[in-house]
């Protein structure tokens, strides 16, 4: 199933009925769900949140603590994204912190987006390492694996009750994943390569089907890091397409610091919309809120050579980021524009782990939610640059 939403293609056509017709016509098409149940995506990676919960950090909200699914809930948010690593070293984001995370978010009625890494640790443009127990498969007998994994996956989550409305195939895949099998980069930009790259991400949509049932519903997402590079986008999903790859939803990462200024993702989100007829998620983002630290670790974002021009490391700078962001994606040609997710809102300091990305969570440094959360509140927040200048900062250690 393609990811479109069959309510915003009718819209032409319902232009032409009667007045009662349109109201019959548009109670039928939003009863068939082909939306599904989340509409704008507004999603949180929150795969840091048993490991900073078991270091002893609390969310509170003025000043009284509670329960994170809870407060991005209350604040607009409607889908939570989960990483799944093969065999991690300590335990967080395997298949059983998986289950774990994936029922709370379930019993919340939150969507969930699984990312499934195929590696033992990070996966990501610079690393994608095969899982060590597939340290020596290859060709064949490794998309079998690929297939028999993503298989069990699925079935876990589906017994648990938790069926992913989306899976990643991967994680920012733009050089291919399970080097150096599936490595399409440099040297590996090359017919043969391609094409196992293409066998993999087959095997992998394969594993899907497998793991669940004729009647379920999930989009298959692919997703690469370049937000604001077209020309990267375009020879990924050219060349990807040419191996005869199905899937749903191209997924992006945009950072500013790394994928240039949100007019570069307009105009390439204009182009990959007609070019390639998809749904497309921003399903990595995140902006300082301070270019202050609370704890030891060097954090990713720290200069102000960093910044996107015109929004300040305050509050009201990330708030209005994320509100033109989100308002940049929602009016993506053709209505492909299908939503944001806020990587590592969660990955606050705790007493007993420190974090890289403390000063880009949606959390000052005690845990306290931001009021630049709010943004997510409405898909359409207002704001937007104009709320930059008010230049409010938190108080930093």
């Amino acid at each position: 199933m393609n990811g479109s939403c069959v309510l915003r293609r009718s819209l032409v056509s319902i232009a032409l009925l009667s007045a009662a017709s349109l109201l019959i016509a548009l109670a039928l098409t939003l009863s068939e769900g082909e939306c599904g149940d989340l509409g704008f995506v507004k999603g949180a990676d929150i795969s840091f949140l048993e490991q900073v919960e078991d270091s002893g950090g609390v969310y509170t909200e003025n000043g009284r603590q509670r329960e994170l699914l809870d407060i991005l809930e209350d604040h607009g948010f409607n889908l939570v994204r989960l990483r799944i690593w093969h065999s991690p070293a300590d335990g967080y984001c395997d298949l059983e912190s998986t289950l774990r995370m994936a029922d709370r978010a379930k019993q919340k009625g939150l969507g969930l987006l699984l990312d499934i890494h195929y590696s033992d640790t990070w996966a990501d443009p610079g690393r994608q390492n095969k899982p060590e127990s597939w340290r020596g498969v290859a060709g064949d007998a490794l998309a079998d694996s690929v297939r028999s994994y993503t298989g069990e996956v699925m079935a876990a989550l589906k017994a648990r009750g938790a069926l992913p409305d989306m899976v990643q195939i991967g994680n920012e895949v733009i050089c291919g994943l399970l080097w150096d099998d599936g490595r399409v980069c440099g040297p590996y930009d090359a017919p043969a390569h391609w094409e196992m790259l293409g066998k993999l991400i087959a095997a992998a949509v394969s594993g899907v089907r497998d793991g669940v049932g004729s009647a379920d519903s999930v989009e298959i997402m692919i997703h690469i890091d370049r937000g604001g590079d077209n020309r990267g986008c375009r020879w990924f999903f050219d060349g990807l397409l040419a191996q005869g790859i199905d899937f749903d939803l191209i997924g992006l990462s945009f950072y500013p610091w790394w994928h240039g200024t949100l007019d570069d993702l307009q105009s390439n989100l204009a182009d990959l919309a007609l070019r390639y007829g998809r749904d497309i998620v921003v399903v990595e983002t995140a902006y300082p809120w301070t270019l202050g630290w609370h704890d030891d670790e060097h954090n990713v974002v720290g200069l102000p050579g960093q910044l996107h021009p015109g929004y300040a490391a305050t509050v009201e700078g990330q708030r209005a980021f994320l509100t033109d962001l989100m308002n940049t994606v929602a009016a993506a040609r053709e209505d492909r524009g299908r939503g944001v997710c806020y990587w590592a809102p969660d990955w606050i300091s705790a007493p007993r782990k420190g974090s890289a990305w403390e000063n880009m969570t949606l959390f000052d440094f005690a845990g306290e939610v931001l009021h630049s959360i709010e943004a997510f509140d409405s898909t359409y927040a207002g704001g937007g640059r104009r709320a930059a200048e008010r230049q409010e900062e938190v108080p930093v250690k």
